[in-house]
Order: C-alpha cells, then structure tokens, then sequence
C-alpha cells in the first residue's frame, strides 16, 4: 500500500477521449500512486474500458494530460506504454487459443531480448503452479479463471510498475472469481501496482486501497475502498443496496 502524501504514479487530469463522433471521457481526472490498488466502477457505458485503453494509447486522449513517472505518455503507441512500464490485460481470454501455455508465454515476452526471458517463465510456472500442468496443454482448453491467470501471467513477463487489467473477473464462477482477485492482491503485495476495471464493485472495492465512480465519463465519487463502500449513494446506484 502506498503512503497517502506519495506523489502519483500514473496521473490523469482533465482527459476527454472517445471514438469517431462520439465522446466516452468528459474531463476524467485520477492519480494513482505506487504500491496501490485503485479500481474503477460505474454503470456500462461509464467509459471505464476507454479510460484504460486511452491510458496504453488505444484510444486518443483529445484533451488533458496523461503522466506516468513525471513523463507525459498521452496518445503514445502502446508499444511504448508497455516499454515504460504499463502493462494491460484486456476484456476477452488467451490470444492464440491453439497455442500451448508455455508458447503464450513465450509470446508475450515479444518485446524481450534479454537470456533471462525463459527463467521468468519458468518462475511464473512455479509462481502458478496451475499453469504449470498444464504447459503443454492448448491455451483454449483452460478455463476461463485459468485463462484470465495466464492473460495476468503474460504481463508480467515485462515487469510493469503498473498492471492495468479490465474486467477481470467477468464471466467467471465464484471460486475462480476468488483466485483471480487474490491473484491480483498478491501481485501488488509483490510491488507492483495494480489499476483495475470491475463490474463486481463490492468485490473489487473490498481489496482497493482506492476507488473511482465514473457516470456518464465523468468523475461522480472518489475516496478510499472503504468510504465507497459505506458510502449510502455507491451503494444504492451502483452496489445493489
């Protein structure tokens, strides 16, 4: 967990975005600083996804600023994002379904061209020791919480400061919802950052060390984990009640 006066990782101030004609992001302001887990609910169409895909540079940010580091990373390719240190785990399960688990691996570490690239794979095979059995086994034959691991376990081939990971546990059954979010604790507990986009804002909520509402691509609330969950308007619009 990071320190309450630590100064912002990754920072967005004032960011409008959006596709073709159409305005997603109305000004979206967040900080999130090192060591946190901060997640980000609202509604559908609150523009959640567009905010992480415009921050790895999917979507054009059209207005504001986006720093991370002190460095402004505002429409840069994502090659260059994931090279700085932000990683991304989209909506949607394993890329190359045919592949093995250990050839997913390997292709997620693309942008690598150091010896040490098969000692990572093999840590991360020790790290998930699911993954680890079924190596050999086509990435299209797991199950959706396996899969949403091995997505996470690609990313962190380029050691992200920052891992930002869309709807995580979308689809899945509650025991895999439970591993993927202790996955995702874990991570962070390891040092790494962890930016998160999640329907189940309950759950989401309970691990944040920070919260942000988005409705309608704007900021609505904001404050700790805790606050957004007692907090009587979050949970009537936006947590069942």
């Amino acid at each position: 967990m990071a320190a309450d006066d630590a100064a912002a990782l990754l920072e967005l101030s004032g960011v409008v975005a959006g596709y073709a004609e159409v305005e997603v992001l109305r000004g979206v302001s967040l900080a999130v600083r090192a060591g946190e887990i901060v997640c980000i609910i609202g509604s559908n169409g609150a523009g959640k996804s567009t905010l992480l895909r415009t921050v790895f540079g999917m979507v054009q940010a059209r207005a504001g600023t986006i720093r991370f580091g002190g460095e402004d990373i505002a429409n840069r390719p994502p090659t260059e994002v994931l090279k700085r240190g932000i990683g991304y785990v989209p909506q949607g399960r394993c890329n190359f379904p045919a592949m093995s688990v250990e050839e997913n691996l390997e292709m997620g570490a693309y942008l690598r061209r150091d010896a040490r690239v098969r000692g990572d794979i093999e840590a991360l095979f020790v790290r998930f020791p699911m993954l680890a059995t079924k190596r050999r086994d086509p990435a299209g034959t797991l199950s959706g919480g396996q899969q949403q691991i091995l997505e996470m376990a690609i990313a962190l081939l380029l050691h992200p400061r920052v891992l930002m990971v869309d709807e995580p546990s979308l689809g899945l059954d509650p025991r895999m919802v439970e591993l993927v979010f202790d996955t995702l604790v874990a991570i962070n507990r390891e040092g790494t950052t962890v930016l998160m986009v999640e329907q189940n804002a309950k759950k989401a909520l309970a691990v944040s060390d920070r919260g942000l509402v988005l409705e309608l691509g704007r900021n609505r609330f904001e404050g700790t984990g805790r606050e957004l969950l007692d907090n009587p308007d979050v949970r009537h619009h936006y947590l069942g009640g």
